[in-house]
């Protein structure tokens, strides 16, 4: 199974991207996917590259959400791309075939496009309502998330309103992991929180 954290400092500005990634880490994330649409490039960079040293000191996978050049600068596990970022074929192309690839879909029909194009896991959603993202698409609920799950070969990861309660039921219905941003970096004590959500990947009923 896969918990991927979302590090994000628009959100909240306590913690910077290598202490949210560090205390993800601890609390036992598998994947952490670096998150910055704002600031100066030179400035994401540094931050980028900060996190990506500490996911490779604490044994993490580090992926980038939307930018290929950050991933390929820092030369990160990965890129996450969504359906308005470069095609995933594209992406595929340019990062080769050794990193990960992570495409957002929010139908069926994308999750099976990105699979056909290279995709190594899929991250459907919003399975739930958000409030992190200025646009969601609408809302696929727990029923939607299990069509996309049984109509692709690759891993379905649960994005959107994720909580450490509902980590169960997404499981239940197909999800082979979870995206968390919220739920994580606003808490109190992220490391934390991270350990409630990765706990409840141990639980057989929501």
């Amino acid at each position: 199974m896969q918990l991927h954290v979302i590090t994000d400092f628009h959100l909240q500005q306590r913690f910077s991207h290598a202490e949210l990634t560090a205390m993800a880490l601890r609390g036992g994330a598998t994947h952490v996917q670096f998150r910055q649409k704002t600031g100066a490039i030179r400035e994401r960079y540094r931050a980028c590259h900060k996190a990506r040293d500490v996911a490779r000191r604490l044994g993490g996978l580090f992926i980038v959400n939307d930018r290929v050049d950050l991933a390929l600068a820092v030369d990160a596990d990965g890129v996450h791309v969504g359906q308005e970022d470069l095609p995933a074929r594209v992406v595929r192309a340019l990062i080769g075939p050794r990193r990960i690839l992570g495409v957002t879909a929010t139908t069926t029909e994308a999750a099976q496009c990105a699979e056909r194009d290279g995709a190594d896991y899929i991250g459907f959603g919003p399975v739930f309502p958000t409030a992190s993202k200025a646009n969601p698409a609408s809302v696929k609920g727990l029923e939607g998330l299990m069509d996309a799950a049984h109509a692709v070969q690759i891993p379905v990861i649960a994005i959107a309103g994720v909580t450490a309660a509902r980590i169960p039921a997404l499981l239940a219905h197909g999800a082979a992991g979870c995206a968390v941003l919220s739920e994580i970096c606003l808490a109190p004590d992220p490391e934390a929180a991270t350990r409630a959500c990765a706990a409840r990947f141990d639980l057989k009923q929501p």
